[in-house]
């Protein structure tokens, strides 16, 4: 059973470095893991054109390089499956977009640790009872159904919350204090409309809002991550006490640097 890489350099107090994937061509996970500069990627499961096949594609990718883990980024709907689906193909770690209120925070956490909750806790995931099976490729396709390692590959799996809406913040301290949640991620750019300001992440105001966040974050014990375009944007956050980020998007990548060349050629042949 594969170790999480992520999981490790939680547990060690370690940062980490991770960057957005959209393509779904896993030459682009490859490419990133042979800078050998990159702990996890993040599938970006919003736009990420993918089917579950190619999935494990991917996940096949990811796994040539055992210093490098990955991450999908997963819409409300259909949440449960997935998450089912994208952990039993080998992503190791999740990210749940736009949960707004505790109960929604209780039920993807039960979604997670499926199969290692207490006894007291039984009862929340008989609904999920048969989303992870073992018979996936987690599992070796059924060799390691059940075993401990099976088992313990759940519980090292990283869960991180994206905030995006006001109710979320309002809720804040209420849902961290479910338990079990790893990471917390500011979406800045999903904010912005919740308080009727739409395309204003870059604002002082939202950005205020996200420095509170993760000063809150940090306080109770939860790792905040930073998305940033550079290196030099990490400053700020690095003085404020975080220490993971995700920086770039393939897509973003490319056309800023298309974008910026075509023009740059454009401008001396015009005035060749």
């Amino acid at each position: 059973m594969r170790s999480n890489h992520l999981r490790q350099l939680l547990n060690e107090g370690k940062p980490s470095i991770a960057t957005h994937v959209m393509a779904s061509w896993p030459g682009i996970i490859e490419m990133i893991g042979h800078t050998g500069a990159i702990d996890y990627v993040e599938l970006v499961g919003e736009g990420l054109p993918y089917d579950l096949e190619g999935l494990e594609n991917l996940c096949h990718a990811v796994d040539l390089f055992h210093n490098m883990t990955s991450m999908i980024r997963i819409e409300p709907e259909p949440a449960t499956f997935t998450a089912a689906r994208a952990i039993g193909s080998g992503v190791q770690n999740v990210l749940f977009a736009n949960v707004r209120t505790v109960e929604e925070a209780k039920e993807r956490l039960t979604e997670m640790r499926l199969n290692v909750v207490d006894e007291g806790e039984r009862h929340l995931a008989q609904q999920f009872k048969d989303q992870i099976p073992g018979k996936t490729r987690l599992a070796g396709y059924f060799l390691e159904s059940g075993t401990p390692a099976y088992t313990q590959s759940l519980k090292d799996c990283v869960v991180a919350l994206k905030i995006e809406q006001r109710e979320t913040l309002e809720n804040l301290e209420a849902i961290l204090s479910v338990g079990g949640i790893d990471m917390v991620v500011f979406g800045g750019s999903d904010y912005s409309p919740s308080i009727t300001k739409p395309g204003a992440p870059a604002t002082p105001e939202v950005q205020q809002v996200r420095d509170r966040v993760f000063r809150r974050v940090l306080s109770m014990g939860v790792q905040p991550r930073a998305d940033i375009g550079s290196a030099e944007q990490a400053k700020p956050f690095l003085d404020m006490g975080v220490r993971h980020f995700a920086m770039g998007t393939d897509l973003a990548i490319l056309f800023n640097w298309w974008k910026e060349n075509a023009q740059e050629l454009g401008e001396l042949i015009a005035g060749a």
